[in-house]
């Protein structure tokens, strides 16, 4: 993942501050994301949150594809202890994060409001930069139209001269007002970056508190008493005006268990809201995840066999653009909305779409480099024992060496791992093929919060994605994620073709 091109823009000097929402299991996606792609420093996480630090503009930002919601960050503390003291004590508590340190706040304030002048600015020019071309186009149509009327019009000299005239003078006057135009929008626009300050400075700041409570202290307090105590609060200490319809500011509070944190929104629409997809199926945080993993480089040939909406390679391609990607669906509805999508992110001749059986992919044996699939599971769809031959089929069109990355269901989990040892191939020496076992297991701990990278022989019990899940012919498991999918889990595998499966 290469890092975007930076142009000479207002920055923090020692960096901001920032944390993101993000979905069980994809913490670490999203910390190497947010390194790779925004050169961060002092990455860490706790469950469902990844914080760092960053230099970068809010276009680098907008570019997060592993985050559900970016924040700048106020506070991170300890919890709140709610088992041996009064409501009134949590409640004064709850105030300190305001009261014990006001300058934290209006210097994340200060930064907030100016990477969106910051934008704001950007916005503007573009817009400046393209009226007068827009204007220049219009002045040249008028003129054009009215030569072509004077030709047509076979008078006297003299009315002719007398229409050049005019022509003369409107253009002189076009000119004159497209002058006036420019030096009324140089007035103006710092003006408007003025009144942008303004609005984001005391008393004129309005604002309104989201808060979330859970664990022990969302069984004392409700999220409203929370938010109440913090509202009033913020308006004794700063002057602010409380707004919950439009307000120029959001405060977003988390108070639970393992952590006390406060932040600000950077964006109204959550990072993980694409505008590129039109019609939903896979969450594309989930599908850009996938993608990752799979080692996509220019020139490659990638497959999506069961392709449904095409997520996954909307996702791929709009980050890795120089590859080949074939999506194919037994179902023509899903194809109709994965085509829907395509067009929708101007992406129709990039991926080719295919109506057939994942179990009869029309592809030489070993000519696919990457296959990425979601293999469905659900009442809807009841694969069974049939993944072992969808998996036969994959393995097929994959070259040596080439990834598979699939997102399994906890059924399927289970039916790969119960393989009868037959189905393993022998090597040369009798043993079975495990040269390449599972790599790492990135789980989060339940406890503390904190994931950790084990080894796939550390105690197998505790959790499933631990567990070793053989070969399956001469594919090889090599990484494995534990994914939270909403009301339920899945797991993200990643699979290399170790030896020609002579199929």
């Amino acid at each position: 993942m290469a890092t975007g091109p930076r142009n000479p823009v207002w920055r923090p000097a020692a960096g901001a501050r920032f944390f993101c929402t993000v979905g069980r299991g994809l913490e670490p996606f999203l910390m190497r994301e947010v390194r790779a792609r925004l050169e961060a420093t002092e990455v860490e996480y706790i469950l469902g949150k990844v914080f760092f630090t960053t230099c970068s503009d809010l276009n680098m930002l907008k570019k997060l594809k592993s985050a559900e919601r970016l924040f700048l960050l106020i506070k991170k503390e300890f919890p709140f202890n709610v088992s041996s003291v009064s409501k009134g004590k949590i409640f004064s508590d709850v105030q300190r994060l305001i009261n014990d340190d006001p300058e934290s706040w209006l210097n994340v304030i200060s930064i907030w409001k100016n990477l969106l002048e910051l934008d704001a600015r950007k916005e503007k020019l573009s817009q400046r930069d393209a009226n007068p071309q827009k204007i220049k186009m219009g002045k040249n149509d008028t003129i054009i139209g009215k030569k072509l009327k004077t030709e047509q019009m076979q008078e006297t000299e003299e009315n002719r001269e007398c229409q050049l005239e005019k022509q003369t003078e409107e253009t002189l006057e076009q000119g004159d007002s497209l002058a006036k135009r420019e030096k009324f929008q140089e007035e103006e626009f710092p003006n408007d970056v003025a009144k942008a300050a303004d609005t984001c400075n005391g008393n004129n700041l309005t604002f309104r508190v989201s808060c979330r409570c859970s664990g022990a202290i969302a069984k004392t307090f409700s999220a409203q008493e929370i938010g109440r105590i913090v509202g009033i609060t913020l308006m004794k200490q700063f002057g602010w005006k409380a707004d919950l319809r439009n307000p120029n500011l959001e405060i977003f509070i988390h108070l639970s268990d393992i952590y006390s944190v406060v932040g600000i929104p950077v964006f109204r629409v959550p990072l993980a809201s694409r505008a590129y997809i039109r019609t939903t199926g896979l969450r594309s945080t989930i599908a850009w995840a996938m993608a990752s993993v799979a080692e996509i480089k220019a020139g490659m040939f990638v497959l999506d066999p069961m392709c449904g909406f095409g997520t996954i390679l909307l996702e791929a391609a709009k980050e890795w653009p120089d590859v080949y990607y074939v999506g194919t669906d037994v179902s023509a509805s899903q194809l109709l909305g994965a085509c829907d999508n395509l067009t929708a992110a101007g992406l129709k001749d990039k991926i080719e779409l295919l109506k057939v059986s994942v179990i009869e992919l029309p592809l030489p044996s070993e000519s696919v480099d990457v296959i990425i699939s979601d293999i469905p599971f659900g009442k809807k769809f009841k694969l069974g024992k049939n993944i072992g031959s969808i998996l036969q089929e994959m393995e097929r069109v994959l070259h040596v060496g080439g990834s598979i990355v699939l997102l399994l269901s906890e059924a399927h989990h289970r039916h790969l791992k119960g393989c009868k040892a037959s189905s393993i191939p022998v090597n040369s020496k009798g043993s079975h093929t495990d040269e390449l076992e599972i790599d790492k297991c990135l789980t989060p701990e339940e406890n503390t919060g904190i994931s950790k990278i084990v080894s796939s022989s550390l105690e197998p019990s505790k959790q499933e994605c631990l567990d070793k899940m053989p070969p399956f012919g001469s594919l090889v498991p090599v990484e494995c994620y534990k994914v939270s999918l909403g009301k339920t889990d899945a797991f993200i595998y990643k699979y290399k073709k170790s030896h020609a499966s002579g199929l």
